[in-house]
């Protein structure tokens, strides 16, 4: 039978959506789903603790989000254009891939000015290409050298909050959007499942033997892009760069071997891993770029256990829930968390499905 996006539908109370963080990280709420058994138990994230023993394994995505938003000014006209970072293109050319808005007014051989809270010109950038309605590519004129065209983007970004959230980007989104783990720079969205662990909590999880395997997928806008088919089958993911290193693959495979609990910790882990499966069902290095688009039925061949965020209806990172906890029983799931009043989206509470 065909899935489709009609069955990934549910109203979800316009309040429930998070528009801050929890005050700590680690005490945003858990919900327990026991897919076996169905048992539903609600908890504090730090509990998840409780669920790991050791030579269990835990699989993080270590991307770091950079500031991907600016707001430049339109060469004559003066317009206010905000560009969207989505990915470098040629570093020595420095294009990039970028989305504007509003779009209509930026043309082939534009020329945007992004300026330093004097309101002195810092950084220019000619628009060379148009590859989508709103997508564009542009070349910076910079002479500098590579960190210092680095640093200039990091000073004029400004933290890439998902466009539901109306409220101005606060300083308190620069240190929450962004997990305790983050190493390699590249996404603009955070992998939210990760936003709950605090470093106390990540120190319990070593002194309890619970091992950590790091990969990486530097999440980009695809993942949170609307599906439009009703049939998905006919749904096509953005691709993302991703990479799991032997390291990663030597601590899950191991686990995995002594039947221990194999955790992925977020829709982005989960895709990593699924997209660097041997013919053996085990995990192997892998890197490029994937446009894994996982839904029901799907076979997951790594991980036994996931912990994620709660989603938005019709998403691909709700309906690869369903795909692991199973659609039914999930979509019963949700209704419970809205009747809770569980908080919902990337600043929202957790689940976590044994």
């Amino acid at each position: 039978m065909r899935m489709k996006l009609s069955q990934f539908k549910f109203e979800l109370p316009e309040e429930l959506i998070a528009e801050y963080p929890t005050e700590n990280r680690d005490e945003s709420r858990l919900l327990v789903l026991h897919k076996d058994s169905g048992k539903v138990e609600h908890r504090v994230f730090k509990d998840v603790l409780e669920y790991f023993d050791e030579g269990d394994c835990l699989i993080l995505n270590n991307t770091k989000v950079f500031p991907a938003r600016l707001f430049g000014k339109k060469e004559k006209t003066g317009a206010k254009i905000e560009v969207f970072l989505l990915r470098e293109l040629n570093s020595e050319a420095r294009l990039w891939d970028v989305l504007v808005d509003p779009a209509r007014k930026i043309r082939v051989g534009n020329k945007l000015y992004f300026n330093d809270d004097n309101d002195d010109t810092v950084l220019v950038a000619e628009v060379v290409d148009n590859t989508t309605s709103r997508g564009r590519t542009i070349r910076f004129l910079y002479d500098g050298t590579d960190a210092e065209f680095k640093a200039q983007l990091h000073a004029l970004g400004n933290t890439p909050l998902p466009g539901y959230i109306r409220r101005p980007v606060g300083d308190i989104d620069k240190e929450r959007y962004q997990t305790v783990y983050a190493k390699e720079e590249g996404a603009v969205a955070a992998p939210t499942a990760g936003l709950h662990f605090s470093e106390e909590l990540l120190k319990r999880f070593e002194l309890k033997g619970v091992d950590i395997a790091e990969v990486t997928l530097h999440v980009g806008l695809g993942t949170f892009r609307s599906i439009e088919v009703e049939d998905l089958s006919k749904h096509k993911m953005d691709a993302e760069y991703f990479r799991v290193g032997q390291d990663a693959v030597d601590i899950v495979n191991r686990a995995k071997a002594a039947n221990k609990r194999v955790c992925g910790v977020g829709t982005t882990s989960m895709r990593s891993i699924e997209s660097a499966v041997s013919a053996t069902a085990t995990l192997k290095p892998a890197e490029g770029w994937t446009n894994l688009f996982i839904y029901p039925p799907h076979d997951f061949r790594i991980a036994n256990s996931m912990i994620t965020n709660m989603h938005l209806p019709f998403s691909s990172l709700l309906i690869m829930v369903c795909a692991f906890g199973g659609l039914d029983l999930v979509m019963e799931v949700y209704q419970e968390a809205i009747k809770e009043k569980y908080r919902f989206y990337s600043y929202g509470d957790a689940m976590i499905i044994i």
